[in-house]
């Protein structure tokens, strides 16, 4: 050892480079829970705003006379105010949406597109959070060792997507 240099030299650097990597993987980590999160958000509130904010908007049944590969088709009868009848209207196929079933919806604004409404709508449309929930309770727990935290987000998502299946 050199006489000049200090016995805790080496320590102390060692710890400094531990809290700042431990700083880094913390703030890494949180960015990209919370990143996974808003994108959830994002990709359900397209579809949720419709049903769950339906103050003015039209809303009816459908029953549906014939399906694509994508989208179902059938004619709209109004319930509310306002609403004019329509002899087609689209709605995603989902497995929940069968030939000559009839359908509580919402119609989107300026078209000719519907979504479900009711509780089955509110949980089918916030089924992109419960995924990400689910997504993000990895990182939390592998990249921030937040295990409870994790746990909780896991159970929220399987709990979203568990009633999200059992009303649709």
């Amino acid at each position: 050892m050199i006489p000049a240099m200090p016995a805790v030299a080496a320590p102390r650097s060692r710890q400094a480079s531990n809290a700042a990597l431990r700083f880094g993987r913390v703030a890494a980590m949180g960015t990209v829970a919370v990143l996974i999160l808003i994108a959830g958000v994002w990709a359900s509130w397209g579809t949720a705003q419709h049903v769950m904010l339906t103050k003015g908007r039209e809303s009816g049944t459908v029953t549906i006379r014939s399906c694509g590969e994508d989208t179902c088709t059938g004619s709209y009868r109004p319930v509310s105010a306002g609403s004019r009848a329509r002899d087609r209207v689209v709605i995603a196929q989902t497995v929940a949406v069968h030939r000559g079933g009839t359908y509580s919806v919402v119609v989107k604004p300026g078209t000719d597109e519907v979504v479900r409404s009711g509780p089955a709508g509110v949980l089918y449309a916030w089924v992109p959070l419960g995924g990400a929930l689910l997504l993000a309770s990895v990182v939390v727990a592998g990249g921030l060792r937040r295990t409870r935290a994790a746990w909780v987000l896991a159970g929220s998502g399987v709990a979203l997507l568990t009633a999200a299946f059992v009303t649709v």
